[in-house]
């Protein structure tokens, strides 16, 4: 799996810290010791201290080894106690209330990490996306110039039967239902900036629909013709193309027949779907039957990394998941102010 040993090359490059706040889960733990082992973060585990330290004991780890956060009395707690409370107190939360919500490990988490005590977070092990989204957009809110948190999955073609080998983004298949035409264009310039971060290539955008270049006419061609025109005008140099069929977008062939004007060059690494459900079905085919390893859904758009995983991840999810968050935070612009402002809410 070339794709995913370049993204753990990349971590190692530059130990980051990444907080875990599903420490006690057993799945985590084992994780967070075979990350520090491989040298791609410095894991920090939040929970019962004495729960978490026992479990690290029996997998083998040394004392210390995986630093270890109890979050109900660690020594900084008034601080995002206080922190939490400048943020929310514009939503009536007085201080008493935010000294009892800095208790939830999710929320510790992501302040430790608006705070710069870390560099990523990673939950969802336990709990569901819905309460790890809203975490990260309450407490870190969107990057500068995106008013949209949406998602991708990581593709990766590494079977000896597949037609070609490599990895691709595809976007959203996690997170926003039926983007309209302004956030489908920020869906797609944040997706061509994941393909940047971790698969270190110029991205080529295909935005697919069931047609291609004109061949048929519907509302939803025309929000994907509106969302390509506004991304034209916001980043021009960038090579996407749209609207287009998935056979036209893979195929030069195809391409060069249905629509001789295209853009692309080559074969297009990032794949933008025109709604979740769509997104949702393409990339688990793509899984299912097409052998790919799909990594994610991971979060982009935020102003610092925070990933959410399945409840039925594995322990190589995990680490994975580890893995692209720390690569992510080495090019994620560490912007400063008040977050949280301005960010589409979908739960």
């Amino acid at each position: 799996m070339k794709v995913l040993d370049d993204i753990y090359a990349a971590a190692r490059t530059d130990n980051r810290i990444i907080i875990l706040p599903e420490g006690e889960d057993p799945r985590i733990q084992a994780a967070a010791l075979r990350a520090r082992r491989l040298g791609i973060a410095s894991p920090v585990l939040l929970g019962d201290v004495a729960a978490i330290e026992s479990g690290l004991r029996e997998l083998g780890a040394a004392p210390g080894e995986i630093e270890v956060e109890d979050p109900r009395t660690c020594a900084d707690y008034e601080a995002l106690a206080q922190s939490w409370h400048a943020l929310r107190a514009h939503k009536g939360t007085t201080l008493d209330e935010a000294r009892r919500a800095v208790a939830d490990p999710m929320l510790q988490a992501a302040l430790r990490v608006r705070l710069g005590h870390a560099d990523g977070t990673v939950g969802g092990a336990v709990a569901t996306t819905a309460e790890t989204v809203r975490v990260a957009l309450q407490s870190l809110g969107c990057a500068p110039g995106n008013s949209v948190v949406s998602s991708f999955f990581l593709m990766m073609a590494c079977a000896d039967t597949a037609p070609f080998k490599g990895g691709m983004i595809f976007s959203d298949c996690g997170l926003v239902v039926s983007p309209d035409a302004r956030q489908l264009a920020a869906i797609a310039r944040a997706a061509a900036q994941s393909c940047r971060q971790l698969l270190k290539v110029e991205p080529q955008v295909a935005m697919l629909s069931f047609s291609t270049a004109g061949s048929a006419s519907h509302e939803s061609i025309d929000r994907i013709r509106q969302a390509l025109a506004i991304v034209r005008e916001e980043e021009p140099d960038l090579n996407i193309d749209g609207e287009i069929q998935f056979d036209a977008a893979l195929d030069v062939e195809i391409r060069a027949r249905k629509a001789p004007g295209s853009r692309l060059a080559g074969r297009p690494n990032v794949f933008i779907f025109p709604d979740l459900a769509s997104g949702n079905i393409g990339y688990k085919i793509a899984q299912r039957l097409g052998g790919l390893q799909a990594i994610g859904p991971v979060l982009q758009g935020l102003a610092h990394p925070a990933n959410d995983l399945s409840r039925g991840c594995s322990v190589e999810d995990v680490v994975s998941a580890i893995a692209i968050t720390a690569v992510q935070s080495q090019m994620h612009p560490q912007a400063k102010g008040v977050y949280g402002l301005g960010c589409a809410r979908y739960y």
